[in-house]
């Protein structure tokens, strides 16, 4: 359950992100609560993770799911470029995140 619980941490952080862009976008207090709630998931849902998953190899998976995450969201929804070198060095990112997991 812990793995499910980072997931969920990590989509916390993702959705962070993305409404930090939007309120940078058109700033409104609906947009600033959105930003408290999705990281405050993300936070709450970390420290669950952290019952069960060691802190270096949960805090690495959260913040690297989190950086792909937001970046394919980037690429997605705002129009941010995706060249080759950027797709290269996220699967770097998941490829070490993935080696934790196996060997740490």
């Amino acid at each position: 359950m812990a793995w499910v619980y980072l997931v969920i941490a990590s989509l916390g952080e993702i959705f962070g992100v993305m409404s930090i862009n939007l309120y940078l976008q058109k700033r409104s207090w609906q947009r600033l609560l959105l930003i408290v709630a999705t990281f405050s998931v993300g936070f709450y849902f970390l420290s669950l993770a952290m019952r069960d998953i060691p802190m270096g190899t949960a805090y690495a998976i959260w913040t690297g799911l989190g950086a792909v995450g937001a970046v394919l969201m980037g690429i997605l929804f705002f129009k941010e470029v995706a060249g080759w070198k950027r797709i290269l060095f996220l699967c770097l990112i998941i490829g070490g995140a993935v080696g934790l997991k196996l060997f740490g």
